[in-house]
């Protein structure tokens, strides 16, 4: 039980912004899981205190990704980004002091400061949200900047992470950010093929170069599965040489994206357009306990788990 549970004992004197970071941390905590059930899935196989500072990192990164994919009805794009202006500015203030009175920038701060996530990371993170607020369609040079701003660089805030503890993290940082690069890259191009329609439809984005959402071909979903895969195999190499803290649950997320892409690749593309592909919850609960069988050594992504 925490101190300011047990209240004040005799000859201590009570830490009451402990109950505050406490109750930050649950507010991210409470982000992932309405949000994400994939990536709650897998965070919830790292140990502490990583599970605490990657939910606190997903945390912020969802709000300003809901700023600008789901604004309020009476929102227009200046607001918007207005809104995404104000957070990115509330954070730069919070990793100086360590503190914020928004809640889920303060526990990001406070995972920040002690991970060594700095506006290296932070300002590609926020030019991205706000290219989505300045452009519709993509060509191969813009994706590759989004894509390393939106997704890349939260794999490598959740390998600061990973590393927090480690005496040699640098050198491990700079062997390992590569294969943390390309998982990201991997999570976002298939969350792009898994929202095709709806990215097209309801926000009139088009990111995938060379697909057209209104009238997707089976090639062109296959291209960019390829490119996905070998993502997702570049990442696989390095997911063993990771901390015994953090193997398993990123393995687990490895090969829960690995089953989206098979199952993308048996969907006609067509239907793309009108049908978000899923994992079941009982193959991801198969997938996990195969992770933690394996010890983190993540499957190919060629490998096909039964429906």
């Amino acid at each position: 039980m925490s101190a300011w549970l047990q209240g004040p004992r005799r000859g201590t004197v009570p830490r009451p912004h402990l109950q505050y970071d406490e109750v930050a941390d649950a507010s991210a905590s409470l982000v992932i899981s309405s949000y994400s059930s994939s990536f709650g899935l897998a965070s919830r196989l790292l140990a502490e205190p990583v599970r605490g500072d990657v939910r606190n990192v997903y945390a912020l990164v969802r709000v300003a990704d809901e700023i600008v994919d789901a604004p309020r009805p009476d929102q227009d794009a200046d607001q918007q980004r207005a809104a995404l202006d104000t957070l990115e500015d509330e954070l730069h203030t919070a990793l100086a002091s360590g503190s914020s009175s928004n809640l889920v920038v303060h526990a990001f701060a406070r995972t920040a400061r002690r991970c060594g996530v700095d506006a290296s990371l932070t300002t590609p993170f926020f030019a991205s949200m706000r290219t989505d607020l300045e452009r519709t369609e993509h060509d191969e040079a813009s994706l590759a900047d989004y894509v390393y701003g939106s997704a890349e660089v939260v794999g490598l805030m959740c390998l600061r992470a990973f590393l927090a503890e480690d005496p040699h993290r640098r050198a491990r940082y700079d062997e390992l950010a590569p294969g943390a690069r390309r998982l990201g890259a991997a999570f976002q191009k298939i969350n792009f093929l898994r929202d095709l329609g709806e990215d097209s439809d309801d926000l009139g984005r088009r990111y995938l170069v060379g697909l057209d959402p209104d009238r997707p071909a089976d090639a062109d979903r296959d291209r960019w599965l390829d490119d996905i895969d070998a993502d997702l195999e570049a990442a696989a190499a390095v997911v063993p040489a990771l901390p015994r803290s953090s193997r398993v649950a990123v393995c687990t997320a490895h090969d829960l994206f690995a089953e989206l892409s098979a199952r993308l690749r048996r969907t006609p593309a067509e239907a793309l357009r009108h049908q978000r592909v899923r994992v079941p919850p009982v193959v991801k609960a198969r997938l996990a306990a195969a992770a933690v069988a394996r010890r983190g050594r993540p499957r190919t992504p060629s490998a096909v788990v039964a429906p």
